[in-house]
């Protein structure tokens, strides 16, 4: 296997989940051109603010994604084809789980994240129907991360981009026939969400059981609970997702304090800086591509006790990530004036945005680290320590964040942005050694 990890192989694995993911924001576009065609300026703003709730509400459930990749891979690696079954459906209880507990608290849900929006009562109003429209996804949702984790972890990009596509798809036309045709506005684009989230979701789960299936022959039914619900197996779950959803509460809060802080700062550096992080949010496609990628093989390295797959997944992968990062940093420094130039008209915002630009850049070239490291440890199923490297690297950007924009403005905000990407790196590479250390025996490798 170790033989068969060239960068043209990697490569063909990350395309996939580049597509995949660059194609989600392209939903947003038909939403906003079905709404936008009727010139209902509420309804356009009730999208944008469920739009944004839903956004924060499923990021915050993506441990379900990232949990289950490594256990998934690291049995696969090691052939245990029964664990393999058990860590499938150990992660998809726990998003239906979850699913059902947000269905629960759906009017709490509403009622407190509504309290923090600032919207008229007209487009508050709206919102809160869309809200009560795509709430009932949520399981589909949250079992569509279990899903995509699975493929990750066995190397099956092309199913991801499959489910992704269709989801987008069926997403697009829903749109346009209940909103558009029916025009029922943002509530029926929230019905088509549903729809397509939920269809997805089975779409998903036929392809799962057919992929489980040419890996072991098995019968499915009746499941063994007793795999499933093995008490050691089932700590380890629950304690490797509370310590991503930490981890990603983290970074949340890394991203919020950063927008926080340009608010404080004033209109124009907002604006300026929320066109800046549309180039780290495009870049962030094609890094997370190959970060996934190592989570595949680098889980399965560990599960086989591969020295070679490992060392070879690890460097290859990053070599791929560093090339696309300085590519991408590029396009962004010598381009990236004229991007801003078309997304705003204002002489000032451009203006701001402009002088921090090429800090944009320098981020955008120095990040693949941080996201290539994830990847190893999410493969690893190293959670405990990316929990700590997450609330140790954003606590110090706060610090030096409080230091740097008083001093050195924008550009002293940017500086401090591009030191915390550096701090998660820099701590992951403290825990290093640790994962390396699961490759020395046996015994290791399963805890």
């Amino acid at each position: 296997m170790s033989s068969r990890i060239t960068h043209a192989s990697i490569f063909k694995e990350a395309w996939p989940i580049i597509l995949a993911s660059a194609s989600t924001p392209l939903l947003g576009f038909v939403d906003v051109a079905v709404i936008g065609r009727t010139g209902d300026a509420v309804a356009l703003g009730a999208i944008a603010l469920g739009a944004l709730l839903f956004a924060f509400l499923f990021w915050g459930f993506g441990f379900l994604r990232m949990g289950v990749t490594g256990f998934v891979a690291q049995a696969h690696g090691a052939g245990r084809h029964a664990e393999l079954r058990a860590a499938v459906f150990r992660a998809l209880l726990l998003a239906l789980f979850f699913g059902i507990v947000l269905l629960a608290m759906q009017l709490a849900i509403g009622a407190i994240a509504f309290r923090l929006f600032h919207a008229s009562s007209g487009v508050e109003a709206v919102a809160l129907r869309y809200f009560q429209m795509r709430i009932w996804s949520a399981p589909a949702a949250l079992g569509g991360f279990v899903v995509m984790g699975v493929f990750i972890a066995l190397g099956r990009s092309a199913l991801v981009l499959l489910v992704q596509l269709s989801l987008n798809v069926i997403n697009a036309l829903l749109d346009i026939y209940f909103a558009g045709l029916l025009q029922q506005g943002a509530a029926g684009v929230a019905l088509g969400t549903a729809i397509a989230e939920w269809t997805a979701f089975l779409l998903g789960l036929v392809l799962l059981w057919r992929l489980l299936k040419r890996i072991d022959a098995a019968p499915f039914w009746p499941l063994d609970w007793k795999a499933i619900l093995e008490k050691r197996a089932l700590l380890r779950t629950l304690s490797a997702n509370g310590d991503i959803m930490l981890r990603t509460l983290a970074l949340i809060g890394g991203f919020a304090w950063f927008a926080d802080r340009s608010a404080a700062a004033g209109d124009a550096v907002l604006a300026a800086n929320h066109l800046l992080l549309q180039f780290l949010g495009f870049s962030a496609f094609f890094l997370d591509g190959f970060a996934y990628v190592a989570e595949a093989h680098v889980g399965a390295a560990i599960g086989a006790g591969d020295r070679l797959r490992f060392q070879l997944a690890v460097q290859r992968s990053s070599e791929l990530a560093a090339a696309s990062a300085a590519l991408l940093a590029a396009g962004i420094f010598f381009g990236g004036d004229s991007i801003i130039a078309w997304l705003s008209a204002n002489g000032e915002i451009r203006r701001v945005a402009g002088a921090s630009l090429p800090l944009a850049a320098l981020y955008v070239l120095l990040a693949f680290a941080a996201f290539q490291l994830d990847g190893i440890f999410i493969g690893s199923s190293r959670t405990r320590q990316m929990r700590n490297a997450s609330l140790a690297s954003v606590s110090l950007f706060i610090l030096l964040s409080l230091w740097s924009l008083p001093h050195y403005g924008n550009r002293g905000l940017w500086a401090a942005f591009i030191g915390y990407v550096l701090l998660r790196a820099a701590t992951l590479l403290f825990y290093y050694p640790a994962v390396w250390r699961l490759l020395q025996s046996p015994a290791g490798r399963e805890r």
